[in-house]
């Protein structure tokens, strides 16, 4: 039987000559896997429905002996356009799809996660790139994890704790409207990078490509 979800594309690689693995977060079942089978074929109904941040509808039928399921149908709903107009947003898209790769499991519900990344991509391209943005899906990402961080007994200054408050509670127009010194700019780069390897033991490589756009 069919499974019908809301999804967004993490990751694509090829499988054989025609075919393509997707990798997805969707709202109903957290990150999936799905081939699609003759997707690079110049016929298929795949074609042109299957990229990086791509939001779909789609419909999959579930495998037996395997965490890669086949896909049946997809329905595009949202291609963030604006992501390939500016490689600085390209970057941070990649490094937040890695890191919710690395810190989520294969089929567990995510809703919360998949919200977040649906509300980042719709953020990312309406401003440009800033580094407070990639900080708050960060924090968002960690507070959803469990692993909120204690701000009272980190080395942070006042005004950049009053900062991270922001940055997980606000919304995301709220958070692109905050003014943030170069001073606590760093502070929270820093502060961001020791816990994330403390508590994840390694950060995807991509991060440091994400924050050198954004200098």
């Amino acid at each position: 039987m069919d499974e019908r979800a809301q999804g967004i594309v993490l990751r694509v690689h090829p499988l054989m000559e025609t075919s393509l693995i997707i990798r997805w977060i969707t709202l109903e079942f957290g990150r999936i896997a799905t081939a699609a089978k003759g997707a690079r074929r110049p016929k298929s109904p795949f074609r042109g429905k299957l990229d990086l941040f791509y939001r779909a509808e789609l419909s999959f039928n579930r495998s037996r002996r395997s965490e890669l399921h086949t896909l049946r149908e997809i329905s595009l709903k949202e291609t963030h356009a604006g992501l390939r107009q500016e490689l600085g947003y390209l970057r941070q898209a990649a490094y937040c799809a890695a890191l919710i790769e690395q810190t989520t499991e294969l089929e567990s519900p995510i809703p919360l996660i998949f919200e977040l990344m649906d509300g980042f991509l719709r953020q990312l391209c309406q401003k440009p790139p800033m580094s407070q943005v990639l900080f708050a899906f960060e924090f968002k990402l960690l507070n959803e994890l469990g692993l909120k961080p204690d701000l009272e007994k980190s080395r942070l200054t006042q005004g950049t704790r009053e900062i991270v408050k922001v940055l997980i509670q606000r919304t995301w127009d709220e958070i692109s409207r905050l003014k943030v010194s170069q001073q606590q700019t760093s502070e929270l780069r820093q502060f961001l990078h020791g816990f994330l390897i403390f508590h994840l033991g390694k950060i995807p490589a991509s991060r440091a490509a994400a924050l050198q756009a954004l200098e």
